[in-house]
């Protein structure tokens, strides 16, 4: 519950990210079973959005999206794989918004995404997976928070000479 509480804080002070965004998604093992981790980055490797969900579905990716979009804005260009989920939650978005979005389906073009995602995965596999999927939301977006906070995404951080754990507790408190 604390680390939810904390991502929710980071979220309404991040700093604003580009309009180049890439999108993708990897799966985690949780209670035997594979659940699904949406992840966005744009084009400078700033973190967008990550979404654990426990389908990999049309829905699921339009729930992704739609929650990107609320805290960003309209992404100008988007780069997906050959994710037809992600591709259908796109075009839906764009019919139903009436903006453009140029589109880019290519599994070539995710460095970016890879090395975010490297992040998580360097904490979930030692673990060797969770017990519950609450458990799991709750680590992740502990991971998440942090990572981003190295990568000096909050919107009020003054000192950039102090700790991770100096900057996570000023805005924390």
């Amino acid at each position: 519950k604390m680390m939810s509480t904390l991502a929710a804080v980071f979220r309404r002070h991040k700093r604003p990210v580009g309009t180049s965004w890439r999108m993708d998604e990897s799966h985690i093992k949780i209670n035997d079973e594979w659940k699904y981790l949406y992840r966005a980055v744009d084009c400078a490797g700033h973190t967008v959005d990550v979404l654990l969900h426990a389908l990999r579905d049309l829905a699921a990716a339009r729930c992704f999206f739609e929650r990107a979009v609320e805290l960003h804005g309209m992404p100008g260009k988007i780069t997906i794989d050959k994710s037809g989920a992600n591709r259908e939650a796109i075009v839906g978005m764009c019919s139903a918004s009436g903006v453009g979005i140029e589109m880019r389906q290519s599994k070539y073009l995710s460095k970016l995404i890879e090395q975010d995602r490297r992040a998580i995965k360097r904490v979930v596999r030692p673990m060797l997976g969770f017990n519950s999927f609450r458990c799991a939301r709750t680590i992740i977006d502990g991971v998440k928070t942090m990572h981003m906070t190295k990568k000096e995404q909050l919107d009020f951080v003054k000192d950039r000479s102090s700790s991770v754990s100096d900057k996570s507790y000023s805005w924390a408190f």
